[in-house]
């Protein structure tokens, strides 16, 4: 049975906490965009999504509201992630003329059946023809390129923006696998925490996500590095601008990082132990923005003694997933979560 017909009316979609991307079967990724939209309060009206809504966080009047509607991985507004996603969908549909798409979704894999049907329905109702889920970490595997059909075990860490996901890849299936959720997100809060903590400023989440991305680390850099941020000083309540260092961030975000570390060992530690000399030999991928993090691989190294490497462009791993799965669907359709529901 052929799920997919041909031509490009098949959608990938890697509906994550922090972004949404989307790939179209013969165009590659046509959408990188944050998950949060913003609505008019009175009117249940879009008034914008993506990049242009997250600007709005924390600075809307109160009329309109800006949310990121994925919480830990899974929707946690439903209205606005149906908004959302019927939005995304018409904006792809229009621009590259398609009528009613088929759409292979990834999700992360603690999720459970009523949150599965969540994002079924809303994808339906956002216009898609047929709607297939698929576990993040096995479309983060496909799309860093390992061959998840081979009878040999692969490991996969997909940190994401809500959830941190490790699975143990084998024979076209999960063996192990183990969700936290612990990731990018949670990392935000750590240093908002911090910084207000021990430098008595208040900061937003978007400034704490540039400390991450420019400073921040897993175990400490050669070179220190620092920038400068503003915020409110909470004892006068004024503007006031200081700096940071990564060692300061690090110390942020060290309990999270190690929890995240704790999950890839747990699962390793459950892993039988054929598989175990297969990732031995292989090493652990690391894919999602949390790769990212500057020596996250040297700790998962230091701690575990096992070869660690980072995806090719780790933050497009899932959706690249979602179109290769697209493209070979009679070979891939035993990693769909609800085709195997439905026999």
């Amino acid at each position: 049975m052929k799920f997919f017909g041909l031509g490009s009316k098949d959608i990938g979609i890697d509906l994550g906490t922090a972004n949404i991307l989307v790939t179209l079967k013969g165009k590659g990724i046509v959408l990188n965009e944050p998950s949060v939209v913003a609505f008019d309060r009175r009117s249940q009206r879009i008034l914008a999504t993506g990049f242009e809504a997250k600007e709005m966080l924390g600075r809307t009047p109160e009329q309109i509201k800006a949310i990121r509607p994925m919480k830990d991985g899974v929707i946690a507004d439903f209205t606005a992630t149906q908004l959302l996603l019927k939005n995304i969908i018409y904006k792809i549909c229009q621009r590259y003329n398609i009528g009613k798409p088929r759409v292979v979704v990834g999700v992360p894999s603690g999720i459970t059946e009523v949150e599965e049907r969540a994002v079924e329905e809303a994808i339906i109702q956002a216009g898609a023809r047929e709607v297939y889920l698929m576990e993040e970490p096995m479309a983060a595997a496909i799309g860093a390129g390992l061959d998840i059909a081979e009878p040999s075990g692969s490991i996969i860490v997909d940190i994401g923006g809500g959830t941190t996901e490790v699975a143990v890849i084998s024979l076209g299936g999960v063996v192990v696998s183990n969700s936290i959720r612990i990731a990018g997100d949670e990392l935000d809060e750590d240093i908002v925490n911090y910084v207000k903590r021990e430098m008595n400023l208040a900061i937003g989440d978007t400034t704490a996500e540039q400390i991450k991305k420019e400073i921040g680390c897993a175990t400490p850099l050669v070179t220190e590095l620092s920038m400068e941020i503003s915020g409110r000083d909470l004892t006068t309540g004024l503007p006031e601008t200081v700096k940071i260092t990564s060692s300061q961030a690090q110390e942020a975000m060290q309990e999270s990082v190690s929890k995240i570390v704790d999950i890839i060992r747990q699962t390793l530690e459950r892993t039988p132990p054929e598989l175990s000399s297969d990732i031995m030999e292989k090493g652990i991928v690391l894919a999602g923005g949390g790769a990212l993090i500057k020596n996250i691989d040297k700790l998962v190294n230091e701690r575990t003694e096992m070869p660690v490497y980072i995806a090719d462009d780790p933050l497009t791993c899932v959706v690249k997933g979602t179109g290769k799965t697209l493209e070979d669907l009679e070979r891939l359709k035993t990693v769909l979560i609800n085709s195997r529901r439905r026999k």
